[in-house]
């Protein structure tokens, strides 16, 4: 038997309303929560349509189906999986299409959903566990009747074949998930081993990696609770399937010592590295964890996901901007950069929040623009929560070394410190992790070289 997917009446709603000119197709998200037993679709989103030049290849005679961009496509699910809090994640895609392409929509379909779920995981620093769901749904629609066919793909076997799902609607499916709620501390440094043209990829997500699994390994508390078991999330309560109230759990994340002196002593090692960079500050985060008897270490792995998730897709955005700016700066300057704050606003058709990512030069009508382009819905300015975070603060050190401690606003958001090598003393490198034990063992052999000749 299939999988079973409880999708949210307001996802037919928008399902339905989608409109297509004749002849073409239109693509989408489906976003929600996977669990073991059942999954649910809170969130459907049409691909934004890409501004191109040129001739549109349907009218030359190519089918609308070859004519799909998929780099668009799974472009728009890496920026949308973005903006999802924890527990939330892309489930799949749906594909709109007249009644003449019915028969080579699978087809489309599973190209599709596989190099999406290939962009999105690419540089995801958890790792799965044994009870994730691999099974990413596939929705066709046909635009003259309103027919659906859902199928399933396993996108970690290539050989896949397709199968058939239940799509069942359901009023204020999310309407009564709990929310879980934290503030982290985040400080990581990251030494540099190239030149700074390298830091773009293998250095930063090699520091973040080591960094995620002290957060993965961490001890959660939900409500004062260990999380750690098979227990329920809620106990105690008598849960009423009608209600629209829901809970905000507070939770705390708390990293071992040992465990992070541990991951230190076992990644020492004596190394040139050019510079450092080191991201600290505190994130807000938040998950949504389902109703359906949730287990406690289920909601710990939802919030320790949205802990990291939230603090790597800033560190990509710095790393595209040092893109950006590649060409008139050379190589990186030292000093303090002010990361983007994160953000959230709520999503009439879910009662769910999702967040955004606002830069110091930018307001809350551009996160509101975002949200009209990525996830295809209104908010007003005044329901963007832009406090959780605090004020943006942005200070310039110059120098190799930072020695100028921050204000007690700048520890509400996450920014980084770039420590670069002296232009002027470029031969002088610095030396990580591993040089004091260099030193220790000199001495200690000294020492015994003394003692031998004294005797």
């Amino acid at each position: 038997m299939g999988r079973s997917y409880f999708v949210d009446e307001a996802v037919e709603e928008y399902l339905v309303g989608i409109q297509t000119a004749p002849g073409s197709c239109v693509t989408g998200l489906l976003a929600g929560q996977s669990s073991p037993q059942r999954d649910f679709v809170v969130l459907a989103v049409q691909t934004p349509h890409r501004e191109s030049e040129g001739q549109p290849k349907a009218s030359r005679g190519v089918s609308p189906l070859d004519d799909i961009d998929v780099e668009w496509v799974t472009e728009h699910a890496k920026q949308v999986s973005r903006m999802l809090p924890g527990g939330l994640c892309i489930l799949g895609l749906f594909l709109v299409t007249p009644p003449e392409l019915s028969k080579d929509a699978q087809n489309a379909l599973k190209r599709l959903i596989f190099a999406m779920d290939k962009y999105i995981t690419k540089g995801r620093l958890w790792e799965l566990s044994e009870e994730d769901v691999t099974d990413q749904v596939t929705l066709h629609i046909c635009s003259k009747t309103k027919k659906t066919v859902c199928k399933t793909f396993d996108v970690k076997d290539p050989k896949s074949s397709a199968k058939p799902a239940d799509w069942k609607y359901q009023t204020g499916v999310s309407s009564s998930w709990p929310m879980l709620s934290c503030s982290v501390a985040v400080d990581v440094q990251i030494p540099m081993t190239g030149s700074s043209s390298d830091i773009t990829d293998k250095c930063m997500k090699d520091g973040l990696r080591r960094w995620a699994k002290q957060i993965e390994a961490a001890c959660c508390l939900i409500n004062g609770r260990h999380a750690l078991d098979d227990s329920e999330l809620v106990s105690g309560q008598k849960k009423n399937p009608k209600t629209t109230h829901r809970q905000t759990l507070p939770a705390r994340i708390f990293v071992s010592d040992e465990q992070a002196e541990l991951d230190e002593r076992s990644s020492a090692l004596v190394q040139l590295c050019s510079g450092s960079v080191k991201v600290r500050g505190v994130v807000h985060c938040r998950a949504y964890i389902h109703n359906n008897k949730p287990k406690a270490r289920h909601a710990a792995q939802a919030i320790k996901r949205d802990i990291i998730n939230t603090v790597c897709s800033r560190v990509e955005m710095f790393l595209e901007d040092l893109l950006i700016n590649e060409g008139s700066h050379k190589g990186l300057c030292s000093g303090q950069q002010a990361l983007p704050r994160r953000v959230f606003a709520p999503v009439p058709v879910s009662g769910l929040s999702v967040c955004d990512y606002m830069f110091p030069d930018e307001s809350t009508a551009d996160v509101a623009e975002r949200l009209k382009e990525m996830l295809d819905c209104k908010t007003p300015e005044e329901d963007i929560d832009t406090s959780l975070e605090g004020n943006q603060l942005f200070s310039n050190v110059c120098g190799s070394e930072i020695t100028e401690s921050p204000s007690d606003d700048s520890s509400k958001h996450v920014f980084s410190e770039v420590q670069t090598e002296n232009p002027k003393n470029q031969k002088a490198p610095q030396y990580y992790a591993g040089v004091a034990i260099t030193a220790a063992v000199a001495l200690l052999a000294t020492a015994t070289s003394l003692l031998y000749f004294n005797e």
